[in-house]
């Protein structure tokens, strides 16, 4: 499991925030969890070798409310370049898991977005806005579902 963004910039540290509510939650559970602020190369490089990746993240789609989670494969992922799974300063992470692939790098079949939809991305901030900071234990719960599920 990946858990994306900053948890300095207000709203986009929620990734990283569902992560360590996970952990709280199940601390026995037997999951990888990587925490990171950076883009499809350095995402491509933590889930390589895993059959399965989730990656947890704050979006901003503007299809959905702030604190509304989503749930969708990378393929299914509207654009490409939102949040950390795309950066101007860095490739795509579609990108990254191609050229992966095309060099040999055993990548999962199964990549799995958990999305909190967030506005306040960009606000130096160590607080979530209350309706994403509301959405943080429910995304947890999810994320760990999708593990118990795909462990069987």
């Amino acid at each position: 499991m990946v858990a994306l963004g900053n948890p300095l910039l207000g709203d986009d540290g929620a990734g990283w925030r569902v992560a360590e509510t996970l952990q709280t939650l199940h601390p026995a559970a037997d999951f990888d969890i990587e925490f990171l602020a950076e883009g499809g190369l350095s995402i491509m490089e933590r889930i390589a070798g895993y059959q399965r990746a989730i990656i947890i993240d704050a979006l901003q789609t503007g299809q959905f409310p702030d604190g509304h989670i989503t749930t969708f494969s990378l393929d299914e992922l509207p654009n490409p370049f939102a949040g950390h799974l795309g950066s101007t300063h860095e490739t795509s992470l579609l990108t990254a898991l191609e050229a992966g692939r095309t060099l040999g790098i055993r990548l999962p079949d199964q990549i799995t977005i958990v999305a909190i939809e967030a506005h306040n991305l960009f606000e130096f901030s160590e607080q979530l806005s209350p309706v994403v900071a509301a959405a943080i234990e429910p995304a947890a719960l999810l994320v760990f579902n999708l593990i118990k599920k795909s462990a069987r």
